[in-house]
């Protein structure tokens, strides 16, 4: 599982790093270059009972992966919308990183996307 989980880390920061604005200055370039080096250096995983929490130092907490095989309503790898800081949103998954997830539709650099 680490090996998706470090893909699904590496989509979160491609999301970041994809943002843009028209035409950028050099200013604006060295400034952008900085934020997402930032964003990439302060993500990180923090391992609880049922839930691997993938936090953001500088936005809190991005979501939340399924990480046991005894979740009635869930499964392994399956990835949930924060409800807050400590609890995921259990209402539907948003993609499984061991069984595959859109990373242009199912999240984005702020967090899992919202049902539709």
């Amino acid at each position: 599982m680490q090996k998706q989980l470090d893909k699904l880390i590496q989509d979160i920061k491609d999301s970041y790093a994809g943002r843009r604005a028209g035409e950028w200055t050099d200013t604006k370039k060295k400034v952008y270059a900085d934020m997402t080096k930032d964003f990439n250096d302060n993500l990180e995983v923090k391992q609880g009972n049922k839930y691997l929490k993938i936090v953001s130092k500088q936005y809190g907490v991005w979501g939340f992966i399924v990480n046991t095989d005894k979740d009635k309503k869930f499964n392994k790898g399956d990835i949930l919308k924060a409800a807050g800081y400590n609890a995921p949103a259990r209402n539907q998954a948003r993609g499984n990183i061991l069984t595959g997830y859109n990373p242009t539709t199912h999240l984005f650099w702020t967090g899992p996307a919202y049902l539709r």
